[in-house]
């Protein structure tokens, strides 16, 4: 849907930022701001809307309209400087005390701080398998549970989770409901239409698209005191991200319908190839008729099914590491999003408790050549 201020389409205002000019130079790519302070007013005020550095940047502002337009969010978007930063400015703005109810299967890294910091920090955090909508409803409690934390598709099993039930939900059992939609992005799907109060998005990973930036987002769907509460303990904790960073996800963003497009379609062509070779027991990917989530993530997705997959090896968790040592064209790497296709064993990186099974290969999709990147891997499999 286009911009309400805008006759374009969101593919259009993306591409050119917004449509952004420079208005001193005519520049079509607007400067980078790196000031920390502004002039005040003669009479003190800062009529430019610019205080100080922390909660003030130009360069930043302008990377959040155009998250803001991508997700709908009406309270607008605020960037942080990770990804971790931004879900935890979300826990933070709780009260010690306060229930929550989180996907089992999620970022290892969020889950682990869920069930350390946040517990000491007073909160209750109950883990449920989200997708599962009667697990999650006897999970809710009413009058306790002030947040619903889902991801969807989940890291590393890519179960999909009815954003709009589970709103559904979490708003009457008096909660809010928070998506992590890093993996979907706004291109796949937009949470906060279909029902959520915030989403997530580890914009490190596919918003930038070219990893070199580490960079995380919340955009709201109403400007509450909840939502306030967020933007405060980002100034005040300074978890801002530099206008240089803001800068290059700006470029990255400049290009994600055209990447998240080839991604997409690689992705299922490598899904679909994969789930009749010899050397895979499972391919989890919610763009397969097969998969559990697929009616669900047909509906509440657009323009395909993301482009993250996952293989299980048919000999097991020591096929898999080797398979993931022998290739050439993917990278053995953390992280995903990339225009560069990247692997991994997932459960060595989780380590104990991890809900990723030993014989899985995390697979994320860039923009080479798929038949390079098929042939790649099935050599890499088969040994």
């Amino acid at each position: 849907m286009p911009s309400s201020r805008s006759p374009w389409s969101k593919r259009s205002l993306t591409a050119q930022a917004m449509g952004h000019v420079d208005p001193i130079t005519k520049a079509i790519v607007p400067p980078i701001h790196v000031t920390t302070t502004y002039i005040r007013d003669e009479d003190n005020a800062y009529s430019s809307g610019f205080v100080y550095g922390r909660p003030d940047n130009a360069t930043i502002r302008e990377a959040e309209e155009v998250l803001a337009m991508l997700e709908e969010a009406e309270a607008g978007a605020l960037l942080f400087s990770s990804g971790m930063a931004a879900a935890t400015a979300v826990f933070q703005a709780l009260d010690p005390g306060d229930h929550i109810v989180a996907s089992k299967v999620m970022y290892w890294a969020l889950r682990n701080w869920l069930m350390t910091e946040a517990v000491r920090w007073g909160l209750k955090v109950d883990f449920v398998e989200t997708d599962d909508l009667e697990a999650l409803r006897g999970a809710v409690k009413p009058g306790v549970t002030k947040l619903v934390w889902v991801e969807t598709p989940s890291n590393p099993l890519w179960t999909i989770t009815d954003i709009a039930a589970a709103a559904e939900i979490a708003h009457a059992a008096g909660a809010r409901i928070a998506v992590d939609s890093t993996t979907a992005s706004p291109i796949h799907t937009r949470p906060l239409t279909l029902g959520a109060d915030i989403v997530m998005h580890a914009a490190t990973k596919v918003l930038n698209g070219h990893s070199d930036v580490v960079a995380g987002v919340l955009a709201g769907a109403k400007a509450d005191a909840f939502w306030a509460r967020v933007a405060s303990i980002r100034k005040m904790q300074g978890a801002i991200l530099g206008p240089f960073e803001a800068y290059l996800l700006m470029r990255g963003m400049r290009t994600l319908h055209v990447r998240t497009a080839a991604q997409a379609k690689s992705a299922l062509d490598l899904a679909q190839r994969f789930s009749s070779h010899p050397k895979v027991a499972r391919v989890l990917y919610p763009g397969l008729p097969q998969h559990p989530g697929h009616d669900i993530a047909a509906r509440q997705m657009e323009n395909g099914f993301g482009y993250m997959l996952s293989i299980q090896v048919s000999e097991g968790e020591a096929a898999a590491i080797r398979a993931a040592a022998r290739v050439g064209l993917w990278k053995r790497a953390t992280s995903l999003g990339g225009v560069e296709s990247l692997i991994e064993h997932r459960a060595s990186i989780e380590g104990p408790g991890t809900p990723c099974p030993p014989d899985l290969l995390r697979l994320s999709t860039g923009i080479e050549d798929v038949e390079d990147l098929y042939r790649d891997l099935d050599e890499a499999l088969r040994g």
